[in-house]
């Protein structure tokens, strides 16, 4: 199934792109969320982009950084961001990854994904987590004006409430009670 041609059509004048290389089964998943919630009131009072959270886990932590400058600003959030026309999802989480850290994506696989609005910029986000097993290099602060800082965090920090404000996308899957392999649920 990896690799073959998925086309999501939400509303032709909302979202219409041809998104090769992302995971089928996702948005499968995915798309019959989005496209209930924009047509729930007969017309789209959002915007609908698709967004790429990197997950970066090493050693029972997960890489997490203040938002700056954007919506969001204020809130604890992996590394990510827009997927573009004719990206495919892992070249937007080893893009983004590389943009925001300066780390290198080596081994990844599919995470979980969420849909979350913000009216405040007038968006909703379907957003594809990657997770990342192995990533070369440390974090470092590559664009301040969107992050204060990256920090190793244990997941059952999210999970407890210890971290926090967390970004919607982020939030929305802590509290769905996923959590990556090998940790407790």
């Amino acid at each position: 199934m990896m690799g073959r041609e998925v086309r999501a059509e939400l509303r032709s004048d909302v979202i219409s792109e041809v998104i090769p290389g992302v995971i089928p089964e996702v948005i499968h998943e995915v798309i019959p969320e989005v496209r209930r919630a924009v047509n729930a009131e007969g017309a789209p009072a959002l915007e609908t982009r698709i967004g790429v959270g990197v997950l970066v886990l090493r050693d029972g932590r997960v890489l997490l950084g203040e938002r700056r400058g954007s919506h969001g600003a204020g809130t604890w959030s992996p590394p990510g961001g827009h997927l573009e026309a004719g990206e495919v999802v892992e070249a937007c989480a080893g893009r983004e990854l590389h943009e925001e850290t300066g780390m290198v994506l080596r081994a990844w696989h599919a995470g979980p994904w969420s849909v979350n609005d913000f009216p405040d910029v007038g968006r909703r986000y379907a957003t594809l987590f990657v997770v990342v097993t192995e990533a070369v290099g440390e974090p470092r602060v590559c664009e301040p004006d969107k992050c204060a800082g990256w920090h190793w965090v244990p997941w059952s920090a999210l999970v407890s409430g210890q971290v926090g404000p967390l970004f919607a996308p982020l939030a929305s899957m802590v509290t769905s009670g996923w959590v990556p392999q090998g940790e407790p649920r």
